[in-house]
């Protein structure tokens, strides 16, 4: 949807400052600002921001949820099916209690998963010590460029695929197993397929 029918065309200034602060502390953040977070950043009280967040909500620009601190998402960016709660934390160790409000986090932050990104299930052990499992599946983002220590997924000249973490060395590049009992591959030409920007494992 584009021109003067699309709910942007139609927010103040402000508005359109609101929804721009939004967006960029999700992305720094992987959550969403509080009221009192956006009050703080304009200099406003929190009754104002409160009344800015209504207005877009009519607007069809933004939704909440009730008595949730950080459920303010921006709907164009929302597939409400790809969100869960976070009820709060776990402990390891000792028992600690569990929050009753909730926040959203969507699943594809997490995972930073974005268009094109796909599932390839693993099989074999050489990233056991990586914590990457035989049956496991790995999201891998193609469109990514590999920086040293990132698990790509990797085709070698004789067309095997491969699984492993990445290192830029003088001359070549090493593919290195994530298990002691393994050696390195070495290659001076190599066609990544993707970087693993998540796992994926069956209960």
């Amino acid at each position: 949807m584009s021109g003067k029918n699309h709910p942007k065309a139609n927010l103040t200034r402000r508005q359109l400052q609101i929804l721009d602060f939004i967006r960029d502390y999700r992305d720094r953040m992987r959550i969403s600002p509080t009221l009192d977070e956006i009050a703080e950043s304009f200099k406003v009280s929190k009754i104002t921001v409160f009344e800015h967040i209504q207005a877009l909500k009519k607007k069809g620009v933004v939704s909440t949820e009730k008595n949730m601190a950080r459920s303010i998402q921006i709907v164009e960016d929302e597939p409400p099916e790809n969100a869960l709660p976070i009820l709060g934390r776990v402990a390891a160790g000792a028992p600690i209690e569990v929050e009753e409000q909730a926040e959203h986090v969507r699943i594809d932050e997490i995972l930073r998963i974005r268009s094109g990104c796909y599932l390839l299930e693993v099989s074999g052990t050489s990233m056991i010590d990586s914590h990457i499992c035989n049956g496991d599946f790995v999201i891998v983002d193609p469109a990514a460029r590999p920086e040293n220590g990132q698990k790509v997924v990797a085709a070698l000249e004789d067309g095997e695929t491969t699984l492993k973490s990445f290192y830029r060395e003088k001359g070549r590049v090493r593919l290195q197993p994530e298990n002691a009992a393994l050696e390195p591959i070495f290659v001076d030409k190599l066609a990544v397929r993707g970087v693993v920007v998540g796992v994926v494992r069956r209960l």
